[in-house]
């Protein structure tokens, strides 16, 4: 049933009893038989299905491209002339392609199953002032739903009543540790993350207890919302589509013009029989058409996606594994991404220091030194070591090696203070045998700090506190000196210090310690009112990684400009970001100052910021719509639910596989496995190395079917024999060409891939320069297969001879045009050109072996009508493949001698 929500109202806004009125509710819930009634109103709580298109219909769309459509029309008239082979041939070529689309299809459908997923099955409610368990499809506005620690909300809710509760929330709103909730009312205008009264569908609660009232369920929550975001993403197609479109409607075009041309031509200037004209127009157009080039690009694709898979990243769309080389902008997701998704102790400050912390996450690594650089022995530091004692004492969170990771079990900022006491030395299990705690008062957003009373094994006790500062300063009367000694508060000292660590972008605890009597075994709250002394102030972030920081300034290294789109605060976003080397000396933007531009405004803006925060999915997908709009090829990471329309929208969406949601990872065409930014670096590289060797290998097929066209036509011009057969021309196209290009799918790198800039979004497959080597090449090529045939026919010998000379020379030209391809201008007379890819050299071999069966095997001699050649033939059918070696190096040397500026990349 449809669903038909209240009007939409800023809940967040309204007090407790204002949204419970306007819900018609109370606190002890609905009435069943009032529920039952909203039920068939509102309709269930879950996102509705969008129609799908048919597994057939889908299957269809992947024949919708114009080298397709001209190579069903060839098999079409094959067929009907009676050419089995060669109908069969093609047919096969046109299958293969469409299956492979056909399977890579489904990610929309997907992403949008992975967003169901997350409602929650079951849920507790309040019906006739009982609690209930019911399925959370059956949750009504209205209803009052009871949150514990663990539960996953199921719906949107306005709380009314919390205890100690935190959501984690970073798959909705990015922010990187779990929020504190409460029940009163905050401004209209806040942001997502900032909307501390609301609990929303999806999120998870990590600590606490809470009441909530339902007011918004199924499509109407902001995960729906985020649904229907999604559902309306179209999918961009990625630059080398559009390429590989605009170069196959050009090769059409010039194929059915220049055999609409020699048809007239024939019969109207050489009187040719429209019939016979007819059967030699197949032969051209089949000459034409490089039947292997959709197989042989999905090939080349396929191996970039191998060697990504073992470099950490998943290529769930072929084509994707090439965007990445086009891409000139990186819009990356902070949290988990450029970030270890792990809170860390980064400064602590006491009454005379201040200490930096080195290491990042929970890996207990890391040193300590003074903000001058000069480094310190926490063993020699009395302060240091208490702290230590402290920070894990007064701590619930645990951190322990699984299979050489290191995993929290607990709050992210108490893991942080444990992997400190960890880097300080402490043993856990020893320092809790030896000062056992007796009883604690848990941290909850009424006092805002968290006590724990020990004893030693000499009688003695204390009090460890920590919490936030502006409390803790309230609850200490000293502070501990770098000798050990107390001396009194400085509180003027201590806030302005705290001011320094919030301005750096750290989340801040202050840690403190209370002697007590030995014969106390119980904590209250009067233990706590005065008479610590503050160890310290601590900085914790989530950091970035070391291997992004490199990373980022590796793609700037090669043009490609980062922008980081987080939800965290701005003061988190703009720290991190400095650290990166993303957006220092630029001013950050944030969410609500995106909503106040117009979308020419924002494209105007967009050059001058690389860091926004508090940013919600809408604000990530216009960001990355405005930057396409200005004709950037983007790249959009993320994690998070709030990811999926742009990850979906974006180039290619780039999203994490360890920490990542499964509605993020559906709507990508890349996963990484190890969540690491870095690799998405190794993926720019690995995308530009597949470029250029696709464009080594159009380079290698066009002048081949070039070579052959240039053959039948003149043989229509001249009224000569054709040199080649349709089933030949197939043979070479299919058999022989393919399997030398394939052997370019494995050409490493060029040298400085990185160091030159994105190749513009626009640009054509085929340049006026390419353009002119296909031309030369197949002059060339043509030159010597005709000349060889009309030879060998001016001999005297037979016409099957001499058609099996024009096939061999045509194919041996291939062979050595292989090896002047492996670079496009650089000479390949080294080693390093002739034998640096052991594929090639396979290649070749498999080559000369099919050319010998096609030349002296029976079945092959009757399928195609060829015969044995002698060795002063073969010697001159080597001789035009030397020849064609060696025009096309002089070539590349004219080019590099006298066009230096022009030299095209690589």
């Amino acid at each position: 049933m449809q669903s038909t929500m209240p009007p939409t109202r800023d809940w967040h806004a309204l007090p407790v009893e204002h949204a419970l009125a306007a819900l018609d509710s109370s606190q002890a819930g609905l009435s069943t038989a009032e529920a039952s009634e909203r039920l068939a109103r509102h309709g269930a709580n879950r996102l509705p299905e969008p129609p799908r298109p048919s597994a057939l219909r889908r299957l269809l769309r992947q024949f919708h491209n114009v080298l397709l459509y001209v190579m069903l029309v060839a098999a079409l008239i094959t067929a009907l002339l009676g050419l089995w082979v060669d109908t069969l041939v093609i047919l096969v070529a046109v299958v293969v392609n469409a299956l492979i689309g056909f399977l890579q299809e489904g990610k929309a459908e997907q992403a949008l199953d992975a967003i169901r997923d997350l409602l929650a099955p079951q849920t507790l409610v309040l019906r006739d002032g009982a609690r209930l368990a019911i399925d959370a499809a059956e949750l009504v506005p209205g209803d009052v739903v009871v949150l514990a620690s663990g539960d996953k909300v199921p719906a949107d809710l306005r709380l009314l009543g919390v205890k100690n509760l935190y959501i984690d929330e970073a798959a909705l709103t990015g922010e990187s540790v779990p929020v504190e909730k409460s029940a009163e009312p905050v401004a209209a205008e806040a942001s997502l993350g900032d909307r501390r009264s609301m609990a929303y569908s999806g999120t998870l609660v990590t600590s606490g207890q809470g009441l909530g009232l339902v007011v918004a369920t199924g499509s109407a929550t902001e995960l729906g919302r985020i649904g229907a975001l999604l559902e309306q993403v179209q999918l961009g197609s990625t630059p080398l589509l559009r390429q590989i479109d605009r170069f196959s409607r050009w090769l059409a075009l010039v194929i059915l013009g220049c055999a609409a041309a020699t048809f007239v031509l024939g019969i109207l200037w050489r009187q040719q029989p429209p019939a016979e004209m007819f059967l030699m127009v197949v032969a051209l157009t089949a000459s034409a058409i490089p039947e292997g080039l959709p197989a042989i690009m999905t090939i080349i694709l396929a191996l970039g996606v191998q060697r990504m898979a073992q470099q950490h990243a998943i290529i769930r769309r072929l084509p994707a594994v090439e965007t990445l080389g086009a891409v000139t902008v990186i819009c990356s997701d902070k949290t988990g991404t450029l970030t270890r998704n792990e809170m860390t102790v980064q400064r602590v400050v006491t009454a005379d220091q201040v200490i930096e912390v080195s290491g990042a996450g929970y890996v207990p690594q890391g040193g300590f030194c003074l903000d001058s650089g000069q480094p310190i022995d926490p063993a020699n530091h009395l302060t240091l070591a208490e702290l230590g004692r402290v920070a894990l004492l007064c701590n619930d969170a645990r951190v322990h090696e699984v299979d050489g990771h290191w995993q929290l079990e607990g709050d992210p900022t108490e893991g942080a203070l444990c992997t400190l006491a960890l880097k300080l030395g402490y043993d856990p299990a020893l320092l809790s045998s030896e000062l056992p705690r007796r009883d604690l008062i848990p941290f909850e957003s009424e006092h805002r700090f968290m006590a724990t009373l020990h004893h030693d094994h000499q009688g003695q006790a204390f009090i460890c506190l920590k919490g936030a500062p502006e409390r803790v300063l309230e609850m200490c009367s000293s502070q501990r000196m770098l000798d050990g000694s107390a001396a009194p508060l400085d509180p003027d000292y201590w806030r302005r210090m705290a001011t320094d660590i919030a301005a750096r972008g750290l989340r801040l605890l202050a840690l403190a310690i209370k002697p007590v009597d030995g014969g106390q075994l119980s904590l209250s709250f009067a233990d706590t009112e005065g008479g610590f002394t503050l160890l310290a102030l601590v900085g914790i972030i989530d950091p970035p990684r070391e291997e992004a920081i490199a990373a980022v300034a590796e793609c700037r290294s090669a043009g490609v400009a980062v922008k980081m789109i987080t939800g965290d605060h701005v003061e988190t976003a703009r720290a991190i970001g400095a650290q990166l080397g993303i957006g220092r000396d630029q001013p950050a933007m944030t969410g609500a100052e995106i909503e106040m531009l117009d979308d020419q405004e924002l494209r105007d803006t967009l050059p001058g910021v690389e860091v926004f925060a508090r940013a919600s999915p809408e604000h990530k997908l216009r960001l990355v719509e405005a930057l396409q709009a200005s004709g950037q090829v983007v790249a959009m990471t993320g994690d998070g639910v709030n990811d999926a329309p742009a990850l979906k929208r974006a180039d290619v969406g780039v999203a994490m596989g360890r920490k990542g949601t499964e509605a993020a990872k559906e709507a990508a065409e890349v996963v990484l496995t190890d969540d690491n930014f870095a690799t998405i670096g190794r993926a720019v590289r690995e995308g530009r190395a597949i470029y250029d060797n696709l464009k080594k290998f159009v380079l290698f097929m066009l002048p081949t079917n070039g070579g052959e066209a240039l053959i039948v036509i003149a043989a229509i011009l001249f009224q000569l024999t054709l040199p080649l057969t349709p089933a030949q021309v197939l043979w070479i196209n299919l058999a022989t060409s393919s399997t030398l290009g394939l052997a370019l799918a494995f050409e490493p790198g060029e040298p400085g891939l990185m160091q030159r800039p994105p190749r513009a979004p626009n640009e054509a497959l085929l340049s006026g320069f390419f353009v002119w080597r296909v031309c030369m090449v197949s002059v060339v090529m043509m030159a010597g297969a005709l000349g060889l045939f009309l030879w060998e026919l001016e001999r005297g010998t037979s016409l099957a001879n001499a058609r099996t000379m024009a096939v061999n020379t045509v194919v041996v030209c291939e062979m050595f045009y292989l090896l002047n391809s492996r670079h496009i201008l650089h000479t390949v007379l080294s080693r390093e050109g002739l034998f640096g890819n052991p594929y090639v050299l396979l290649s070749l071999a498999c080559c000369a072996m099919l050319q010998l069966l096609y030349t002296y095997a029976p079945p092959l001699q009757k399928l195609f009508g060829s015969v044995g050649l002698s060795g002063e033939e073969w010697l001159r059918v080597i001789a035009a493949g030397l020849l064609l070696f060696g025009v096309a190096e002089l070539e590349k040397w004219v080019v590099r001698r006298f066009t230096p500026d022009r030299t095209p990349t690589p």
